[in-house]
């Protein structure tokens, strides 16, 4: 299946198969489609498609169209059109699951952009591309201190050879438009190599590189995120999370993805509850919202003069308030309020297997402890004890031994 110890140098270089990046298991694979129409055959008369998948560095996909109708399977080392040249690729998908793929691309099966396999790589055309891929590293280096030398704000976060590594793709981030025309021609002379510079988004650059997220898990945006949909802050409000830039944000230095994962649930959620600037007319004074909590559907409430103390109340008590107030009329207080909630009694976990309970380290055991400490100082006077009647019997028996020396000696 995959590989169970795949890890990466400081190239990006998987060393779990040693295949270093050629690995045909699919545990190298980022963004990785299941085809799950490979065990199907076609009707009768209709002709498979000639197009297929082809991964690159760090997840880069193309289609392109096998027009020599070779015997191309999934994980074979293809050599396909570049521009120019060829490059080295291995293929990711074939089969029926391609119009899927390139529907959702938004591409046409008939169009002219996509472009040819050459052939199968042959063991040349292999030593070539791993040739070049090693020269990467080094690349990025002399390329930063040459940013750096031009005063270029731009940060260059990756470079990808092409397979026949006449030519290099050069990935920056930039918060301002750069000029690199002379970046460009110092890269060309410092490598002898054919530049193409391409900008990149904080997104990408993150989905590009990979890393893990604070959940513990791969970055959702480099292993199975396809769209990275924009995230506003109000997505954390209407979750009533904290807007600690620190916590929100992803290793990219955006707000995380995952938020947007729930904010359809919570929207759905807040459509039966009051505006939060609403206030509640009482004839203790006016009601302010603190807080509340969206699945149990209850709010906090205090009074604007006095906010000393929280008042619990469901959403229904809270639109009473709010229908009485339109009628022009006040209600007494948050307290009598309060006093009518019925809170139901909370199910605790029902041990039925036989298992222990998980809170079992969270309390200390005082008792043991004390039971512990009693029998040291129990065996301390034991043993205290013990010692005291050895030397008591030693001195008793020492004057017997003197009075028999001195006999001997007489």
């Amino acid at each position: 299946m995959s590989c169970n110890t795949c890890s990466s140098d400081i190239n990006t270089l998987p060393k779990g198969c040693k295949s270093n990046g050629s690995c045909t298991t699919g545990g190298c694979e980022k963004l990785s489609v299941f085809d799950w129409l490979a065990n199907m055959t076609l009707p009768a008369g209709q002709k498979p498609v000639n197009v297929v998948e082809v991964r690159f560095k760090n997840g880069r996909k193309h289609f392109y169209r096998n027009v020599d109708n070779l015997q191309i399977a999934i994980g074979d080392i293809v050599a396909v059109e570049g521009n120019p040249g060829h490059d080295i690729g291995t293929v990711s998908l074939t089969g029926e699951l391609i119009k899927i793929q390139l529907k959702k691309k938004g591409i046409d099966i008939n169009s002219e952009e996509i472009k040819k396999i050459y052939r199968k790589a042959t063991q040349k055309d292999i030593d070539i591309w791993k040739a070049a891929r090693e020269k990467e590293y080094d690349t990025q280096y002399r390329g930063r201190e040459i940013i750096s030398r031009l005063g270029l704000k731009m940060k260059l976060s990756d470079v990808e050879y092409q397979g026949d590594g006449n030519k290099a793709t050069f990935y920056y981030t930039a918060d301002e438009r750069v000029d690199f025309r002379q970046l460009i021609r110092d890269l060309a002379s410092a490598f002898k190599i054919r530049v193409e510079m391409k900008q990149v988004g904080l997104r990408q650059e993150a989905a590009r590189l990979g890393g893990v997220g604070s959940c513990g898990r791969e970055l959702c945006c480099s292993t199975w995120l396809t769209d990275l949909r924009k995230v506003n802050t109000s997505a954390a409000r209407y979750q009533q999370l904290s807007l600690n830039p620190q916590k929100l944000a992803g290793q990219c230095g955006k707000l995380k993805c995952c938020l947007n994962y729930e904010l359809d649930t919570y929207l759905d959620a807040l459509t039966g509850f009051p505006k939060q600037d609403t206030v509640l007319k009482t004839e203790k004074g006016d009601g302010v919202f603190v807080k509340m909590d969206i699945f149990k559907e209850l709010l906090w409430y205090t009074y604007k003069e006095n906010r000393t103390k929280w008042y619990k109340l469901t959403v229904d008590q809270v639109k009473e308030i709010i229908e009485t107030n339109k009628n022009g009329e006040k209600v007494p207080s948050l307290e009598d309020y309060e006093s009518d909630l019925i809170e139901e009694a909370k199910v605790d976990f029902e041990n039925v297997v036989g298992q222990d309970s998980l809170t079992r380290f969270d309390v200390p055991k005082r008792k043991k402890k004390r039971r512990s400490k009693n029998r040291n100082r129990k065996n301390t006077n034991q043993n205290s004890n013990q010692k005291s009647n050895h030397n008591q019997k030693k001195k008793k028996r020492k004057p017997a031994n003197k009075g028999t020396n001195n006999k001997k000696n007489a």
